[in-house]
């Protein structure tokens, strides 16, 4: 049923040509570059480990946004807030909204 395969029969990986880098991986690191103010090396974007290498070296410089979506409130949280202030009669200052740390601050003080 099932066949297993002898050493001399497995393909040998290191003499088969670098896999290219796929267009999303080339995208980020294109976003990774512009936003770092640096160059794509040209030897990185022909092979996908060099490429995956490099992502991971650079991702740190990628510049973050005070508003990126990662850092907005999750839609649970704005409600819980709201339900708080309601509780409260009090309003949720405007900035609390940008930011998921802030909300979360405000959740913590004023909570019950």
């Amino acid at each position: 049923m099932h066949q297993t395969i002898r050493p001399a029969e497995r393909p040998d990986y290191a003499s088969l040509p670098p896999l290219r880098p796929s267009d999303r991986q080339l995208q980020y690191a294109g976003r990774i570059a512009g936003s770092a103010g640096i160059t794509l090396p040209k030897d990185v974007q022909l092979d996908r480990a060099s490429l995956s290498r490099w992502i991971e070296a650079n991702r740190h410089r990628m510049a973050r946004s005070k508003c990126v979506a990662d850092n907005l409130p999750t839609a649970r949280q704005i409600a819980w807030a709201e339900r708080i202030a309601r509780g409260r009669r009090r309003s949720i200052p405007e900035e609390c909204y940008k930011s998921r740390e802030l909300l979360a601050k405000w959740i913590d003080a004023n909570g019950w």
